[in-house]
């Protein structure tokens, strides 16, 4: 089947990034007044979560100075769920895939599961916290605040969703996520994390934003008291930030799909899917017909959270699932269908050929195409040459070259995004 040429395309976002995070993150501590709640030699736990953050080994490097400089004795703990396929050593790995270990961060790392209850909200939600940092004198979290994939509200992802869904692990996570289905995630969120707040025990967060080429935008220190106020802020901010696909598709080509990169594998409010199978279910968001994953991310534990979103992968995908962290996050979360296993073919020119011919056109010449390395990274993105007119109409997108989609000896495409060494052994 002939495919059309490809333009790589680079988006132009504004570039929100900060020049020094580790002076930003000591700035914004500094000035927070965190320490002077608290008197020296304090244990202080400090939660972190499981997303690839840009800078996150920087930025919790440099939170950790600050409490050794104010004389009290920090420690880190995974603020994270079930992520890590719910156990200690899973999740502590997972921070050592992002430079967060003992070593490097100059503090002891705790990981753990058990929880203490910290009572019941209004609706009979029982709140849990990590035993380790409840037994400690004051938690700190640090945290992106983006959208969440499930759902639109004032509060999504962010300190809150760490404060209720992460610092519960997985015995918090899996209950808060059944009360969800019927009250709704944000509710179940915010009410979590007021009873949380109620415990004494939260200092305050540290509150990451990221501009649509993923460089930290924005770092601030939120205090106890203004945490809700300011997530609701920090969301609204971030979402203007937000970077899209610029036209509707009929096919979306994704390289890779991971926890890494978001909690549902890929960005459902990207590719404008529903974690529960729904066809472009986001308003003011491009339509795509049909979605084509080539594989997993290297950071993704072969974590396949998100394939069911896709209307076909290749085989190579579906051998490196390992079921066990997909099922156990999948099902915490109650988004099974997340996880059903797409048609799949043995090479990346079936996948196409054979989907092509779905989309309802009857010339295979008029399909669309547009191709991104993941869901997070779309600074640079590949449009079919039969599109050239809208692209050039975009005063936003900027044209770099007209290339060939091209394959290897074995009918697997190689990608324009992928770094040089990940390409080398495919010519």
């Amino acid at each position: 089947m002939p495919l059309p040429r490809l333009l790589v395309v680079r988006q132009k976002f504004p570039d929100r990034r900060i020049p020094d995070v580790a002076a930003e993150v000591r700035s914004q501590l500094g000035a927070s007044n965190f320490a002077a709640r608290l008197k020296p030699g304090a244990r202080i736990a400090i939660g972190v979560g499981s997303r690839g953050i840009h800078n996150i080994a920087s930025i919790v490097r440099s939170a950790v100075r600050y409490w050794k400089d104010a004389d009290m004795q920090p420690f880190l703990f995974p603020a994270m769920g079930s992520h890590g396929a719910a156990s200690a050593a899973g999740q502590a790995n997972v921070l050592a895939h992002y430079g967060i270990t003992e070593a490097s961060m100059g503090c002891p790392l705790v990981s753990q599961l058990e929880v203490v209850s910290l009572g019941k909200t209004a609706d009979g939600i029982e709140a849990f916290m990590d035993r380790e940092a409840y037994n400690s004198d004051g938690v700190m979290l640090i945290g992106r605040v983006k959208w969440h994939t499930d759902y639109d509200g004032k509060i999504e992802s962010g300190l809150f969703k760490m404060m209720a869904i992460g610092l519960g692990k997985f015995a918090g996570a899996q209950r808060y996520h059944s009360y969800a289905y019927r009250l709704g995630l944000e509710h179940v969120v915010a009410t979590v994390g007021r009873q949380v707040l109620k415990s004494g025990k939260i200092l305050g967060g540290l509150a990451i934003l990221e501009d649509a080429h993923h460089n930290t935008g924005k770092i601030d220190a939120v205090p106890l008291e203004a945490m809700e106020q300011r997530e609701m802020e920090n969301l609204a901010l971030v979402k203007s930030w937000m970077a899209k696909i610029p036209m509707d598709l009929d096919i979306l080509i994704l390289d890779e799909i991971g926890k890494n990169i978001s909690g549902a594998g890929m960005d459902s409010k990207v590719v404008n899917r529903g974690v529960n199978g729904e066809y472009n279910p986001w308003p003011n968001t491009p339509r795509f017909e049909r979605i084509f994953i080539r594989d997993l991310s290297e950071l993704t534990y072969n974590s396949a959270v998100g394939l069911g979103m896709a209307d076909v992968v290749t085989n190579r995908l579906v051998e490196r699932i390992d079921w066990a962290p997909t099922t156990i996050n999948s099902l915490t979360a109650n988004t099974p269908a997340a996880i059903r296993t797409p048609v799949h073919f043995a090479t990346d020119r079936e996948c196409l050929e054979r989907f092509a011919p779905t989309v309802g056109k009857l010339d295979l010449s008029q399909v669309t195409y547009g191709w991104i390395r993941n869901s997070m990274e779309l600074d640079r993105i590949g449009l079919s040459e039969n599109l050239r007119a809208e692209v050039e109409r975009n005063p936003n997108l900027e044209i770099e070259a007209a290339i060939d989609f091209e394959f290897d000896g074995h009918n697997n495409l190689i990608s324009p995004f992928a770094p040089v060494e990940e390409t080398a052994g495919v010519h």
